[in-house]
């Protein structure tokens, strides 16, 4: 069985892993959002930074990419997203069915927020997203860094996300 990831964030631009194939995809009923605080790679415990989740909304849909992984090293790449995906168990990882671009659907392995995690921050106003995102560093570098390359990928793609548009207008404007 074909092992295909959806990436909506992160793995969008660092996959980390071979892409055997990537398609443009979508999935119903979850929402991309900055709703959950990165205390390891874009923060800290003392001053947290936040990264995108999905969040499961009613009537809700997220464009994101379907990067299949080759066959031979599912289980080499499932490994590796678990130790890069789960490493505060703020993640759930859930397979779910995505709608692929060229008509296709197939089950994806995908990360979403556990909205009963401490680390969920959901309902956040912009405003206060831009402030943390604005000043936040973490393990793998500046907050600033993650939502750059992450709203930049998208756009390449031509993935548009209102909310993700906003915010780096803003943490420009904040970081001058």
């Amino acid at each position: 069985m074909r092992m295909w990831v959806f990436g909506y964030g992160s793995l969008v631009w660092n996959p980390g892993f071979d892409v055997a194939d990537r398609v443009i995809a979508r999935l119903p009923e979850y929402h991309r959002s900055f709703c959950m605080r990165s205390i390891h790679h874009r923060g800290t415990d003392a001053a947290p930074g936040l990264v995108l989740a999905l969040d499961a909304t009613p009537g809700a849909q997220c464009h994101g990419l379907a990067l299949r992984a080759h066959d031979d090293q599912a289980d080499d790449v499932l490994a590796y997203l678990r130790e890069r995906e789960l490493v505060s168990a703020a993640y759930l990882e859930t397979r779910l069915d995505v709608d692929l671009e060229d008509g296709r659907r197939v089950e994806a392995l995908t990360y979403v927020v556990d909205a009963d995690h401490p680390q969920y921050c959901g309902g956040m106003d912009l405003e206060e997203q831009a402030r943390i995102i604005a000043r936040a560093h973490g393990g793998r570098g500046p907050n600033t860094e993650y939502l750059y390359n992450t709203t930049a990928h998208l756009k390449q793609l031509g993935i548009h996300d209102t909310e993700l548009d906003w915010l780096v207008d803003r943490v420009r404007q904040m970081c001058g």
